[in-house]
C-alpha cells in the first residue's frame, strides 16, 4: 500500500513564473484509506507580503520575517515526503512552486514526485458539481474542516479528505474493472487525463 503526500503551498499572490514566492507550505501523507503524518512551515523568502493576501490568510509580513528560511523548509519537506507519490488540488499551481522553490534550495529532484490533481479528477468523477473548488467540493461531500480555509495545513488535510473519497468512489463506482484493485495513484494520474467518457477503458487499460 503507497503513502501518498497531499500538498498546498501559500504564496505571495503571483504565480511561480511571475515572480511568486511561496510563504507557507503544508504536506500530509495519506496511507490505507488514512492520514498518517503532517508538516506545515511557514517559509521566509524575504519576499513581501501584500495586503489583500494578509486578508485572505491571516499571515503577515511579521510572521514570514520570524520564519526559517524557505532553503531549510524545502529541504525539510523534500525529507518528510522521500519516496510519496504528490497530491494536490490544482496541482498546476502547486507543482510550479514546489519545483521553483526545490530548484531555489538546491534540493535533488525525487522521481517518485509526480503529481495527481484533485480538481482535474473531481471534474470527471463529480460533473454535477457547481464548481470544482476544493471548499465547494468539501461542501458537497461533508468533508471534515480542518480550520482557516487559505492556510496550508488546513487546505492540505481537505484535500487528502477529498482524495481519500475519490479512491473509495473509484474503487466502488469501477469495481468491475478493478476485480478488487485499488485506486493507485499512478492510476489517478491515468484517469485526471483520461475524457469523462472513457474513465472505465482507463481504468481496465492501466
Amino acid at each position: 500500500m503507497e503513502t501518498l503526500a497531499v500538498i498546498d503551498f501559500e504564496t505571495t499572490g503571483l504565480g511561480a513564473t511571475q515572480g511568486g514566492r511561496a510563504t507557507e507550505i503544508a504536506a500530509v501523507l495519506v496511507h490505507d484509506g488514512q492520514i498518517v503524518g503532517r508538516f506545515q512551515s511557514l517559509m521566509n523568502s524575504g519576499a513581501w507580503l501584500p495586503p489583500f493576501i494578509t486578508q485572505l490568510t491571516g499571515i503577515t509580513n511579521e510572521m514570514l520575517h520570524a520564519a526559517p528560511p524557505a532553503r531549510a523548509v524545502m529541504h525539510e519537506v523534500a525529507r518528510f515526503t522521500q519516496g510519496c507519490p504528490l497530491v494536490a488540488h490544482n496541482a498546476a499551481f502547486d507543482r510550479g512552486f514546489w519545483q521553483a522553490e526545490l530548484v531555489r534550495a538546491q534540493c535533488e529532484a525525487d522521481p517518485a514526485h509526480a503529481f495527481a490533481c484533485t480538481m482535474l479528477l473531481s471534474r470527471r468523477l463529480y460533473p454535477h458539481a457547481e464548481n470544482h473548488r476544493l471548499g465547494t467540493l468539501a461542501r458537497l461531500h461533508a468533508l471534515p474542516s480542518a480550520g482557516r480555509a487559505h492556510r496550508a495545513l488546513a487546505d492540505a488535510e481537505v484535500t487528502a479528505h477529498l482524495l481519500l473519497r475519490m479512491q473509495r468512489d473509484v474503487e466502488h463506482r469501477f469495481a468491475e474493472p478493478l476485480r478488487g484493485a485499488t485506486a493507485t495513484h499512478a492510476m489517478l494520474m491515468a484517469m485526471q487525463r483520461a475524457p469523462r467518457h472513457q474513465l472505465e477503458r482507463c481504468i481496465t487499460r492501466h
